[in-house]
């Protein structure tokens, strides 16, 4: 983003300079592996205190995220391929909202670029029940 200032706007509508907007050039951001097969992450906001956060994930055809909680809200938006679980398949330009408390296993057939936004990390169960969030 460009910082060239808009002189009238600015004198006319204070702005808060204390405020500023964070942006991210995706496109220079490393993927970063996760713990499971597969899936990959970029990082594009996070919140440390509060467990928010914003990543963009590309998925491996047949990659699979086991089962898990959404330990608050989670929005999806599909940006190419697919995902599906127990509900059905979503496409591009779908998207999808899971409520807190919900869980599913959830795979990629054919490959995935989605955004997802998290207002807490998932939680992914052990085979022994133990429960760790999503690692960032």
């Amino acid at each position: 983003m460009s910082k060239k200032p808009f002189p009238a706007v600015q004198d006319r509508y204070p702005m808060r300079l204390d405020l500023a907007s964070t942006v991210i050039a995706s496109q220079d951001l490393p993927w970063r592996a996760t713990r499971f097969p597969g899936v990959e992450f970029k990082l594009l906001y996070e919140d440390k205190a509060t467990g928010l956060f914003t990543g963009l994930f590309k998925w491996a055809p047949g990659a699979e995220l086991p089962y898990h909680e959404h330990a608050e809200l989670e929005q999806t938006f599909i940006l190419e391929g697919s995902l599906e679980d127990h509900e059905g398949e979503i496409f591009p330009g779908m998207y999808a909202a899971r409520p807190a408390g919900s869980r599913h296993i959830a795979r990629s057939p054919n490959g995935c670029l989605n955004i997802s936004f998290f207002l807490k990390p998932n939680l992914f169960f052990s085979e022994e029940g133990e429960a760790r969030p999503f690692e960032r």
